[in-house]
């Protein structure tokens, strides 16, 4: 006798472009791989309500910057605790799920990130600068991001943004969780071109780095990206935690690598639906 397939609803948007990432791929593969241990229902992260108490658990994967849909996330938010639907990654995060406020507040508490100040006032915290990278608190890909003077720090409109000194790095680096543990990782040695990436040899230094942030956050089950830059003196500073829904880039991993993960993928995701029913 064949025993029920646990079900799961799969948030994506197949048709999202981004560059230099292949968002429908990346998901088409892991369904396909989902499936031979779970029951699949794929749909928009707009269109999920009427499918979200049918299933054993919701995974939220790649969906595109929220703020594009900021309304309906937000109301899935609400739903999901109010009904204590179980969602992978857990929606409990205190980084990137949450906006980029996050990193105004590791400034103040002395983390190796890129230093970060939410407010004009906190100025003197960031060290002297060229230039300036205002950013969204909310966005996402650069999106509305400037880069000013320090006299052009003076007429911002400061209210929903950050604001981060120019940092000249070496190269940018990115650190793949499942759960606490640590998968793999990827670089872009040509630091103008972000997504065209190489597997990267993570030191044991480089993981007490990345570790320190997913020790940090507290997502209980799920996907993090620590993503990070070299510096000139060879230090590693945050840029951010991507925390809600990472791209992969399965697509560049050796076999054993890939496989690997969609292995342990896999067990995460039942483990959490183990945790969840027993729970209930």
């Amino acid at each position: 006798m064949t025993s029920k397939k646990y079900s799961i609803l799969y948030l994506t948007d197949l048709y999202f472009e981004a560059k230099g990432r292949k968002y429908c791929e990346e998901d088409l593969y892991l369904t396909s791989r989902l499936r031979e241990h779970f029951d699949i229902l794929l749909c928009h992260p707009c269109d999920s309500e009427k499918f979200e108490e049918i299933v054993d658990l919701i995974i939220f994967r790649n969906t595109g910057p929220v703020m594009h849909y900021k309304n309906y996330f937000n109301s899935f938010i609400t739903r999901i605790n109010t009904k204590k639907s179980p969602t992978y990654n857990a929606m409990s995060g205190k980084a990137d799920m949450k906006g980029k406020s996050y990193l105004a507040k590791l400034t103040k508490e002395g983390y190796p990130v890129i230093p970060t100040i939410e407010h004009l006032q906190d100025l003197p915290l960031l060290p002297e600068s060229d230039k300036y990278m205002i950013k969204l608190k909310d966005g996402a890909d650069s999106i509305g991001m400037q880069v000013v003077d320090r006299e052009g720090l003076v007429v911002i409109e400061l209210g929903g943004n950050i604001i981060q000194p120019f940092v000249d790095f070496v190269y940018e680096v990115s650190f793949y969780f499942i759960d606490n543990d640590f998968q793999y990782a990827l670089y872009a040695p040509d630091k103008s071109k972000r997504w065209e990436l190489e597997i990267y040899d993570a030191t044991a230094n480089d993981l007490t780095f990345a570790d320190r942030f997913i020790t940090w956050n507290t997502v209980t089950h799920g996907i993090q990206r620590v993503d990070a830059c070299r510096t000139s003196s060879g230090d590693l500073l945050l840029v951010e935690l991507e925390d809600l829904n990472p791209y992969l880039s399965l697509d560049l991993l050796s076999i054993e690598t890939r496989e690997k993960f969609v292995v342990n993928f896999i067990e995460s995701i039942n483990k959490t639906i183990a945790e969840n029913v027993s729970g209930l």
